[in-house]
């Protein structure tokens, strides 16, 4: 009966964590430039006198999904779509640099560019500043000019793109950062203007993972009940003898 108590609970908690991890990506399918988080279990022995037969189910977090998006074209000037496995450098709310594939951008009223959730967006000196009643444009490597009222294009900056050799981690406020420090800016990065690239998630393969996963914890629960009857059946006949 032990063992058995041991399967299903460690099994069902499995269930309700892998349950998080794809109510989450749900959440976010409609999330621009979103990356779906990835979730792997593997097995740990109990140590210990008289617990080799026990086993725990622990879960690790293997990263991210890094396939792109759907590209869907905006016209909108300010939205940008990352090519490849390139990323779009933002200085986080604690001050670090940080980076993001959410390509929809805006300008304040102070004139520095930002993500529309907010983000500060950096350039390869800096955050970059639009001039005041400029209207501007992104080039394809990430080049910014902004055209002035007189009709002059002048380049005021360029995005900072970077294109990680290695995963990088996810953050609680939802960006992403290597664990090398800060990546050096890359030229050969590309990006498309007057687009932007959709969350990776794939709603109809998650929700059919949500209910095996249900039914999965249902299994365990009954398990476990089972388990219960069993004793109190072999604390009944141990009664009466």
């Amino acid at each position: 009966m032990d063992r058995m108590i041991y399967v299903g609970m460690a099994g069902a908690k499995m269930d309700m964590q892998r349950q998080d991890v794809l109510a989450h990506n749900l959440a976010n399918v409609s999330t621009t430039g979103f990356r779906a988080e990835l979730q792997a279990v593997r097995a740990v022995p109990v140590r210990g006198e008289g617990a080799s037969a026990r086993v725990y189910s622990l879960e690790t977090t293997v990263g991210y999904d890094d396939a792109a998006g759907t590209i869907s074209f905006t016209g909108r000037g300010l939205d940008v779509a990352l090519q490849g496995k390139s990323w779009l450098s933002v200085q986080a709310l604690d001050g670090t640099e940080a980076h993001t594939r959410f390509g929809a951008l805006t300008v304040d009223s102070e004139g520095t560019r930002k993500t529309l959730n907010g983000f500060t967006v950096l350039g390869d000196g800096g955050p970059i500043t639009v001039p005041p009643n400029a209207i501007p444009s992104i080039g394809a490597d990430g080049t910014v000019t902004a055209k002035g009222a007189n009709g002059n294009v002048t380049q005021i900056g360029k995005l900072k793109l970077v294109t990680p050799e290695e995963k990088l981690e996810r953050g609680g406020d939802g960006l992403f950062r290597s664990l090398n420090g800060e990546l050096p800016a890359d030229p050969m990065a590309r990006l498309q203007e007057g687009a932007l690239e959709g969350s990776n998630v794939n709603p109809i393969e998650t929700m059919v993972s949500m209910i095996s996963a249900a039914r999965h914890f249902e299994a365990q629960m009954r398990l476990m009940k089972t388990a219960e009857e069993d004793e109190q059946m072999a604390a009944k006949l141990l009664s009466n003898t």
